[in-house]
């Protein structure tokens, strides 16, 4: 993790598709269902419920202090895409990653905590009916980010992928 911080990855939610909209409110927007925007935006989610894949919950979301019950998971985390690759990368090219939607879902916020920068061999969604696209989606960003895979985290990537 040497040289490793958030700011690494660039600001945080940055309008890479230049449609006005930060990315999480994006992100926001394409998972939640039945959203409301604030009154007079077309971007800013104020409130919306989400299904989440991790848990199988619903989940309220109402921007504001309640908004901590659901987060932006970067499903390979920032971490492990540093201790992977990232590392080596431009700072543009880390700014990017960190705002791709491929990479990012809405989710509950206690599961995205309890799974922090883990990999696949530390960390797998407590939603077995969601583990095989979890891993098929950790996979596809580690492919196109070209992005290396430990033997543990592959070694598990293999029995979910397995189970399939």
């Amino acid at each position: 993790m040497t040289g490793y911080s958030r700011d690494r990855f660039g600001r945080e939610w940055f309008d890479v598709d230049l449609n006005g909209c930060n990315t999480r409110n994006d992100i926001l927007a394409r998972d939640l269902r039945q959203v409301v925007f604030k009154p007079g935006s077309d971007c800013v989610v104020a409130k919306g419920t989400l299904r989440d894949r991790y848990t199988n919950t619903t989940i309220d979301f109402v921007q504001g202090a309640a908004s901590s019950k659901v987060d932006i998971d970067h499903v390979v985390a920032l971490a492990a895409a540093w201790r992977t690759g990232a590392k080596q990368w431009t700072a543009n090219q880390r700014l990017f990653y960190a705002n791709d939607s491929l990479v990012l879902l809405a989710v509950d916020g206690p599961a995205n905590r309890q799974k922090s920068d883990g990999d696949a061999a530390d960390w797998l969604p407590r939603n077995r009916g969601y583990r095989c696209r979890y891993v098929a989606r950790q996979i596809a960003i580690k492919t196109k980010y070209d992005l290396w895979v430990t033997q543990p985290e592959r070694m598990t990537m293999s029995d979910v992928v397995s189970d399939c």
